[in-house]
């Protein structure tokens, strides 16, 4: 079955379930817990949870004040400086506590706003422009993805649930973005996509109609792909062609300059 087109109700709903996951993950972390490192190289539990805050805060000034949030993009991304080194300063500056006090006040705000957005609404980002939907639901692919570092980290399991709907649909609909970020041409021709629901067994989400190109799996090891917190080698995906084999090699949900994607666990 095709994903069903969620309301901007549900998507709101379904992000704050997924900040609260992730409070419950680092709520109870000593000043230790908060410097432990993580997946993403240099980057400490302390660093992702700034990176959500920060822009959950960025993501307010692009709904309240559009043009000065485009001015403060523009200069971020011309000034020659890493655009992670302000939040990560900040992150690094604060106690476990108040950063965790950040993150819940601009996460909050956040979903206060987007609660508010009219669903066909626009809304400025460091790409391009995006409607209300992929804009909260680019907000909980970031909050899930940023979380996995943190569980990985913390020698966590988490059980995927059906919120992974949102993040895989974006993971889709992404494939031209992974393409055009790199400077390359998309590849003509559709893949088709079909993934194991979470908890509901012989359930499948599917995108596109079946042929020689697809991508088959789990829900789960999909986002975890094209969010680039794991490898396609340490996943049990099915990638069937050479269009599925050349897109998840460089599959790029988020915005931003190409990722630089996870090293294989297993050789």
């Amino acid at each position: 079955m095709a994903p069903v087109n969620p309301s901007l109700d549900e998507v709101v709903a379904d992000l704050e379930s997924e900040h609260e996951d992730l409070d419950r993950l680092v709520a109870g972390l000593d000043e230790a817990g908060w410097d432990r490192p993580t997946p993403a190289e240099g980057w400490a539990v302390r660093d992702q949870i700034s990176h959500l805050a920060y822009f959950d805060d960025a993501a307010v000034m692009a709904i309240d004040d559009p043009e000065g949030f485009s001015a403060m993009a523009d200069a971020a991304m011309s000034s020659g400086e890493d655009p992670m080194a302000e939040h990560l300063r900040q992150g690094r500056a604060m106690t476990g506590s108040d950063l965790l006090a950040w993150w819940r006040t601009a996460r909050a705000g956040f979903v206060g706003r987007a609660a508010g957005l009219d669903p066909q609404a626009r809304v400025v980002w460091f790409g391009p422009p995006m409607g209300a939907l992929s804009f909260v639901s680019a907000r909980l692919m970031e909050t899930w993805a940023h979380g996995q570092d943190v569980a990985d980290a913390l020698g966590v399991e988490r059980v995927p649930t059906a919120r992974l709907r949102h993040i895989a649909h974006l993971g889709v609909r992404s494939r031209p973005f992974s393409y055009a970020v790199r400077g390359l041409e998309v590849p003509e021709g559709p893949v088709y996509v079909a993934l194991e629901v979470p908890g509901a067994a012989g359930e499948r989400w599917v995108w596109g109609e079946e042929g020689p190109d697809a991508v088959r799996g789990t829900a789960e090891e999909f986002c975890l792909v094209v969010t680039q917190r794991r490898n396609l080698a340490d996943t049990a995906l099915a990638v069937e062609g050479p269009l599925a084999r050349d897109w998840m090699a460089i599959a790029q949900a988020f915005a931003g300059p190409p990722g630089p994607g996870r090293p294989p666990a297993r050789g």
